[in-house]
């Protein structure tokens, strides 16, 4: 009788042993393999970035935001010192449901209707002496009940086979970027906020045993002529691993490179890298500026349109900034992105930039 209770007892036992066992097995599949988003973990959102004037609302990236969970500070770094934390009720008020935040009659906060530029249409920021958005920036960290991630992984990554290639095996690799002012990461308010240093980062912490080491060639106010120009110098004779290419933001400006000009010389500088060094190359599109900015275009779908084809034409990888920025615009305004309220991404505007280098 004893053998007839003793076998439901080891089958019970079994099954919590085998339990056990797949459970730690799965924990530790997913310890090693996720990699969580810069800002993005659990649905929060760090350092989102805001210009807020007199008492009208500024809408977030997301809405169904968890009331207790925002956080309004002076400074996008949240352990800078001399950071002023902004109170609920008396320096602003926020709509937890719609996803808005706005100032309060008697707020701490910059009053952005006091910029120079405010409300100013078809606008020559050349006629004014303070153009910029930094002082007026508030940025706010919060949770929402949303899906808060808003990437794009890096489209043909079997183009940068190559690349991938050597993280896998270890080795270092080295990484060039080439464009203009914005791939200098112009404006931002520490070389760590920049885009492209997320980016190394990011492959750093997912392949810990490389060694990456990352030149900068890209010189402000360049166009792809320019680009071609400077190609030997700065990327050519570097002997780079992968190239990360970025142009459209001056190119695209009223009688400067048109779109199939702008074609033409991106092509022509992706195969001259692929030719002569024998590297990976990784795209980018870049986002609109300012719409009121006199100087644009407003055509930087097409330039955005040439570069991920010129992607395709030259079996190069291709990060989408463009469509990301335009995504976050059916919510964001464009001052509240930009820190020279033109063309210049802010410290979250870069972040921005780099949910289009997710490699996955």
């Amino acid at each position: 009788m004893k053998k007839y209770y003793l076998l439901p007892l080891l089958l019970i036992l079994s099954a919590f042993i085998i339990q056990n066992v797949n459970g730690k097995n799965k924990k530790n599949v997913t310890d090693k393999n996720s990699q969580p988003k810069s800002e993005i973990i659990n649905n929060s959102i760090h350092g989102e970035s805001f210009v807020l004037s007199g008492n009208s609302p500024a809408t977030f990236l997301f809405n169904k935001i968890i009331p207790g969970s925002v956080v309004v500070r002076n400074n996008y770094d949240a352990k800078a010192k001399g950071n002023i934390i902004y109170k609920k009720g008396e320096d602003y008020l926020i709509d937890c449901k719609n996803g808005a935040i706005k100032r309060t009659e008697k707020s701490r906060i910059p009053d952005y209707s006091k910029h120079s530029l405010f409300g100013v249409k078809n606008f020559d920021y050349t006629k004014v002496k303070n153009y910029s958005n930094q002082p007026f920036f508030i940025w706010v960290d919060y949770k929402t009940e949303n899906n808060a991630d808003i990437s794009i992984p890096v489209l043909y990554q079997k183009n940068i086979k190559k690349t991938l290639d050597i993280l896998n095996k270890n080795k270092p690799l080295k990484i060039i970027v080439f464009g203009d002012s914005i791939s200098t990461g112009g404006e931002v308010t520490e070389p760590r906020f920049a885009f492209y240093e997320r980016f190394k980062k990011s492959l750093q912490e997912k392949y810990p045993k490389s060694k990456i080491t990352m030149e900068n060639g890209s010189t402000g106010g360049d166009t792809t002529r320019h680009g071609l120009e400077r190609l030997n110098d700065k990327v050519l004779t570097r002997k780079p691993d992968l190239v990360i290419v970025g142009f459209g933001m001056n190119d695209h400006n009223i009688n400067f490179v048109a779109p199939k000009e702008f074609h033409k010389n991106l092509k022509s500088i992706v195969k001259q890298i692929k030719n002569k060094t024998g590297a990976d190359v990784l795209l980018y599109s870049t986002f609109p500026p300012n719409p009121e900015w006199n100087a644009s275009s407003h055509n930087m779908k097409a330039y955005a349109e040439a570069t991920k084809k010129v992607a395709k034409e030259t079996k190069s990888a291709y990060a989408d900034v463009y469509s990301i920025w335009k995504n976050a615009l059916k919510r964001k305004d464009p001052p509240s992105l930009l820190n020279n309220n033109i063309n210049h991404p802010n410290n979250f505007g870069h972040w921005m930039y780099s949910q289009a280098f997710i490699i996955e």
